[in-house]
């Protein structure tokens, strides 16, 4: 079951429409929640807004959550959660040194893995490339935009991912997103020197991570 996303993407909107995923699921109260978010994620905070209401900035994401809906609620990144779930479980799991995952969509998110260990808020698509951030000229909705063949695409993804090689020496990117899907018609047209490999979970990678972000948190509680 999927439940749309209401347009602008404002707090109190998106608070709606979890609580009635809660209802339709006859949800426990003791159970903790994950939220994946287009937002730089600190100490409970949203702190950033990208391609979703401003009202997200700075705003008390998990204690407004937690409150209204009587659990215990868990807000992460939604790459860096996509991340988290490939490093448990997915492509990037077992990897030793640097894994980069990047999420192409509407726009670019990223996770930095360094030995399955997640180093978050790393906002990659917002690189600056050819005068502007990555994500405006290289992200899905940019190639449907400009109505890019997958060929031209992905030269454009070659100069971003070559552009990270340099930086960071990667051993491996993994794509989600919602166009990972399709990677094997894009995947060719990007000619770089690290392997590059679709999520394992694609674009329910994210949603995975909050899942098991929030299941430790529940374990972790248990114990104490």
């Amino acid at each position: 079951m999927k439940y749309a996303t209401p347009e602008g993407g404002h707090p109190d909107d998106i608070l709606s429409v979890v609580a009635q995923i809660l209802e339709d699921l006859e949800a426990s109260a003791r159970e903790h929640l994950g939220v994946c978010v287009p937002s730089v994620v600190t100490h409970g905070m949203t702190r950033s807004a990208a391609n979703i209401s401003p009202d997200w900035i700075d705003f008390a994401a998990e204690e407004t959550f937690s409150t209204s809906l009587n659990h215990t609620t868990h807000f992460i990144n939604d790459a860096d959660a996509a991340g988290f779930a490939e490093a448990r479980l997915g492509a990037a799991r077992g990897i030793a040194g640097m894994t980069i995952l990047t999420t192409l969509g509407t726009g670019i998110g990223s996770a930095l893995l360094v030995d399955g260990e997640l180093i978050p808020h790393s906002e990659l698509g917002h690189l600056e490339l050819d005068g502007t951030d990555v994500e405006h000229r290289m992200s899905n909705a940019a190639r449907e935009r400009e109505g890019l063949s997958f060929a031209v695409w992905g030269e454009r993804l070659t100069s971003f991912y070559a552009h990270l090689e340099k930086i960071f020496s990667p051993e491996l990117f993994v794509i989600g997103g919602g166009i990972s899907a399709q990677h094997a018609e894009f995947f060719p047209y990007v000619r770089i020197s690290t392997p590059l490999v679709p999520a394992h979970f694609l674009n329910n990678a994210g949603i995975v991570g909050a899942a098991l972000l929030a299941a430790e948190h529940l374990a972790t509680a248990a114990r104490a």
